[in-house]
């Protein structure tokens, strides 16, 4: 019974994290880049707050208040902001599977930082992930680079540069408390372009409140809660994160029906390419393990 609720979870976390991808793009037609990012998490903070109050998981110690506040200004403040420029030049399905590419980014940063570990053929896959993702970059020529590829690249970087982080926190704090720290700080953060959101959100289109409203409880506290309550009841990590692998195709499906988005070549061959990255480094992980095991 566990796993079945393991798995619902999972799938509930990477539907409504591919929802994002499309509705973003909605939003950006009215809402500036910095004006959504606010928006959003200012939305996902108070509904995270108002489950912490329920659930009564407290303050972090003062000492680990610096900690979330980096992981803060990665995983939320900086990444928000680059995404969301990322996202107004590429299709829901390109930048949904650049963003998958994270795993990989994480244990590439953490091999150089914390001297974990990549068995060759990671190495590998690693160089199969880059080069999908100078197909998308270089399609049209060396001289017309898609910057949006870059942006979404750095976006990626910054999501796992928190994942990072919060390997810190595993072992003192349950994952809903470090997301809810987290969100929180990072919002904080992005409070500067509040003005400008004030201003805008006033203004907005019934249609686009609603997006807004839908981004910051749906995707931002709801999926995150989910996936920490997936990991919580899973019985290995890999039950449940495979599932990440499905959020690309998901939103090219989602962006079809919600905007009428097809994606183009450019993200067919890069993307294929990518993801067959993705394959083979999670196989090259699992190979690892079982030899250390």
């Amino acid at each position: 019974m566990r796993h079945r609720i393991s798995h619902f979870f999972a799938i509930c976390t990477v539907f409504l994290w591919a929802s994002a991808y499309v509705f973003t793009k909605v939003a950006l037609n009215y809402f500036t880049v910095f004006s959504l990012g606010f928006l959003r998490y200012f939305v996902a903070a108070i509904v995270l707050i108002i489950a912490a109050r329920i659930k009564k998981i407290g303050l972090p110690d003062f000492k680990d208040i610096p900690k979330f506040i980096l992981s803060g200004l990665l995983g939320f403040t900086l990444y928000m902001i680059t995404f969301n420029i990322g996202s107004k030049t590429l299709s829901s399905t390109t930048s949904s599977i650049i963003i998958s590419s994270v795993p990989i980014l994480t244990a590439l940063i953490a091999s150089v930082f914390l001297k974990e570990r990549l068995i060759a053929l990671s190495w590998i896959a690693i160089l199969i992930q880059f080069s999908g993702i100078l197909v998308l970059t270089l399609w049209n020529g060396i001289l017309s680079i898609n910057t949006g590829v870059l942006w979404m690249l750095g976006a990626a970087i910054l999501l796992s540069g928190y994942n990072i982080t919060q390997r810190q926190y595993t072992k003192k704090y349950t994952a809903f408390q470090s997301t809810t720290y987290s969100i929180v700080a990072g919002s904080v953060f992005l409070c500067i372009f509040s003005p400008e959101a004030v201003s805008q959100i006033i203004h907005a289109p019934l249609n686009q409140i609603l997006v807004v409203i839908y981004l910051g409880i749906f995707p931002s506290a709801i999926a995150y809660i989910c996936w920490s309550k997936a990991l919580s009841i899973a019985e290995k990590t890999s039950d449940v994160s495979n599932y990440m692998f499905i959020t690309p195709l998901l939103s090219m499906i989602l962006g079809y029906i919600v905007i009428l988005e097809v994606p183009d070549i450019a993200t067919c061959i890069g993307g294929s390419i990518i993801l067959f990255g993705l394959l083979t480094f999670n196989y090259s992980r699992k190979k690892s393990r079982n030899n250390t095991n």
